[in-house]
């Protein structure tokens, strides 16, 4: 009976140990799982975060070149929506549309030599996944350090430095 018991004792310690070996490579699993899911989010606000830039400097450029008299930029991102130098409404971007990279819609500005604005950058600091085959508009972002730097500007001459 002794030795009977012993070796259920033996085979309990042997499936202990086993279960304990797929615990750790099921955790394994997930935390690989977890870091490619993580991975996938990062490159999707990625891209949207290229496609939200892209609208404001569009809308921007629209702002500056549809301007009455003197060409201007815009004091405030409200007034892509309205423009308020018409009678007649008119639109230049549909909505403000909040950074991907932080959920916000507190956007870095980029101001004119006259201090209006004329581009937008995200606040995020970390590194970008992304570091190549941008499109022509952006190709300067390829191997930047930031997201702050990734700025999306209406047209880069009249800029401040």
């Amino acid at each position: 009976m002794r030795s009977g018991s012993g070796v259920a004792a033996g085979q309990q310690g042997f499936t202990y140990i086993g279960v304990l070996f797929l615990v750790v490579l099921m955790g394994l699993a997930l935390a690989g799982t977890g870091q490619l899911w993580s991975q996938g989010s990062l490159r999707a606000k990625e891209r949207e975060l290229l496609w939200v830039g892209t609208q404001y400097a569009q809308a921007l450029r629209s702002y500056y070149r549809s301007s009455p008299g003197v060409a201007r930029y815009p004091q405030r991102l409200e007034e892509l929506l309205e423009d308020p130098r018409f009678p007649q409404v008119r639109r230049h971007l549909r909505r403000l549309y909040p950074d991907p990279m932080t959920g916000s819609h507190d956007w870095g500005l980029i101001l004119s030599v006259d201090g209006r604005i004329a581009g937008v950058y995200s606040r995020l600091q970390a590194q970008p996944l992304k570091q190549a085959n941008f499109p022509a508009q952006w190709v300067e972002f390829e191997h930047m350090g930031s997201y702050r730097d990734w700025q999306f500007v209406a047209e880069k001459s009249f800029l401040m430095n």
